[in-house]
């Protein structure tokens, strides 16, 4: 019998890296997706099936925040992870055999706005305002879920880097375009992930059947989003790079529909579980990431 895992939202930019990365370590890959050809999420009965004698769950579905936060786009938000998630305890609590650990997406922007100290998971502070009632909310629906064969862990994420998608596509055409400077007032914190390391975390959960709860999946050191830009130059060899006030992105967000809160808002995270509990980050330092990424 092949070993099997099951990639719920497994769709997406870090979705696609997980299911080629789990493919080439010889797992089946079931992904429950509204693409077609995938399991579908109205379809309970298959996904209890797909979730029979798995050894891995990973949520990541959820629609993309890389839009205008209307009213319309807001529900769908809320409603995307809340929903699913609830779907998938439900088929778990069906299963004979599920699998023993269910991990499934958080975010990092649960934190407040943060320039005076970091947050971590013993020692952050919750926020306020849409971006982190959605991260309340979608960590209520997770632990709502009492399962005595699975254990649960949520990964509070930050910024994902990597060569496929995400944001590097943004960063890297403002680069290429003499836009590369700093963005807003420059000193607020970028906490950010190389894909290939949140990957890492979730091997590393797998073994360590000791750990469940909240984790902070953030390199252990986060830069300014004027360090950020400067090491994105440097990789691209671009010399000059503009600064972006404020002002000038609020009116940019407006035209490609998206929010400036991706780019302002001062995400400083510590991923302190992981480091008590030895996990070892591959990428610790932005410019290597970016010269991997960028490559």
């Amino acid at each position: 019998m092949s070993r099997k895992i099951v990639l719920a939202g497994g769709t997406g930019f870090i979705g696609n890296y997980f299911m080629k990365n789990f493919a080439a370590r010889g797992y089946e890959v079931k992904i429950i997706s509204r693409k077609p050809g995938n399991i579908a999420w109205s379809n309970l009965h298959a996904i209890t099936e797909a979730l029979e004698g798995a050894e891995l769950l990973v949520n990541l579905a959820g629609k993309s925040v890389d839009c205008r936060y209307n009213q319309k786009n807001k529900d769908e938000i809320l409603r995307s992870r809340t929903e699913t998630t609830g779907l998938l305890g439900k088929a778990l609590l069906l299963c004979d055999n599920p699998p023993p650990l269910w991990i499934n997406s958080s975010t990092a922007t649960i934190y407040r706005h943060a320039e005076d100290r970091p947050m971590t998971e013993e020692h952050g502070e919750i926020g306020s305002g849409f971006s982190v009632d959605v991260a309340k909310a979608w960590e209520h629906a997770f632990f709502s879920f009492t399962l005595p064969k699975t254990r649960q862990a949520a990964l509070r994420i930050s910024i994902v880097l990597g060569r496929d998608g995400g944001v590097m596509s943004p960063l890297k055409n403002l680069a290429a375009c003499g836009l590369g400077g700093a963005q807003g007032p420059g000193h607020q914190r970028f906490s950010w992930i190389h894909v290939d390391d949140l990957l890492r975390i979730v091997l590393f959960l797998k073994e360590h059947k000791e750990l469940n709860g909240i984790f902070n999946c953030a390199s252990p050191n986060p830069v300014t989003n004027r360090e950020l830009m400067k090491q994105l130059r440097l990789v691209m060899n671009k010399k000059v790079g503009m600064p972006l006030p404020g002002w000038l992105l609020e009116i940019g967000a407006c035209f490609i529909r998206t929010e400036t809160e991706l780019l302002l808002k001062s995400r400083w995270v510590i991923p302190q579980r992981l480091q008590e509990h030895g996990f070892s980050f591959q990428f610790n330092d932005i410019h290597e990431a970016f010269q991997d990424i960028c490559k």
